[in-house]
């Protein structure tokens, strides 16, 4: 299927590894002209190449206020005007409520919550006047199903899903829409060194602590990146123009609300 989005430009934040990395590679596959960032200049140079000669790496940290101005300048100097955004970061570290300070919490806010409602502030004037715009933040589950120690994660995200909710209402009229991905167990870099983790800790193989997650899902696997990525082209996609402030679960059944 033809998602409609052809030469059309994409930011992907968070794009030279992971989940972030294989939305980027959906949307090249579509004929989107995409720029992908990642703090580390030399996986983003490489990640991009791996993506495509057209592909252009765009390095700097998010958390950063300054870095972000920076990265929509350099973005619309190459690309002109951003169609599509796609933020996604590293979440905060895990651990109980008791053990996360003042700062560790200001940290978490602006890596994954302000950044994301900065970064989509930048680019709304130009989808506002182009009548078209994409913004979809790759988020978590736990926002729909808290998990113990996990209350960085699930409180910023939880935050970020509420503010991009109201802005969803209020850009609808000029053909923007804004919604969410909440990855489950998803068998990433990041997940790969919490499962690593836990057989340290608790004495067991890494592929028993691996199995051990993958059991918990119904679907009894961890997911892939292959199982994101189309879900994260086509919310992108023109298609997708009648949905919007809307939370899509990619988990294999993980989460057990009803809604």
């Amino acid at each position: 299927m033809d998602l409609g989005i052809s030469g059309l430009n994409a930011l992907v934040i968070g794009g030279s590894q992971g989940l972030g990395y294989a939305c980027a590679q959906a949307l090249v596959q579509e004929g989107v002209n995409v720029a992908i960032n990642g703090r580390d200049a030399e996986k983003a140079a490489r990640a991009a190449q791996q993506l495509g000669p057209q592909v252009l790496a765009l390095p700097g940290d998010i958390s950063n206020g300054e870095a972000r101005a920076s990265l929509i300048q350099q973005f619309q100097q190459h690309l002109g005007r951003v169609d599509i955004l796609v933020t996604n970061a590293g979440g905060p570290p895990p651990g109980p409520f008791e053990e996360h300070g003042h700062d560790t919490w200001l940290k978490a806010l602006e890596t994954n919550m302000l950044a994301a409602i900065d970064m989509a502030g930048r680019v709304l004037p130009g989808m506002k006047e182009a009548g078209f715009g994409r913004i979809v933040n790759v988020t978590s589950f736990t926002v729909r199903e808290p998990y113990p120690n996990m209350s960085l994660a699930t409180g910023v995200r939880a935050g970020l899903t509420g503010a991009m909710a109201s802005l969803a209402r209020e850009v609808a009229p000029f053909g923007v829409t804004v919604n969410n991905i909440l990855p489950g167990l998803m068998d990433t870099p990041a997940l790969v060194r919490v499962y690593r983790a836990q057989s340290e800790r608790e004495g067991i193989s890494i592929e028993q602590a691996r199995q051990r997650m993958a059991d918990s899902i119904p679907m009894k696997r961890l997911g892939l990146e292959e199982d994101f990525s189309p879900v994260c082209a086509f919310l992108c996609s023109r298609h997708s123009g009648y949905m919007t402030g809307q939370n899509f679960t990619v988990d294999g059944g993980l989460v057990r609300s009803l809604l």
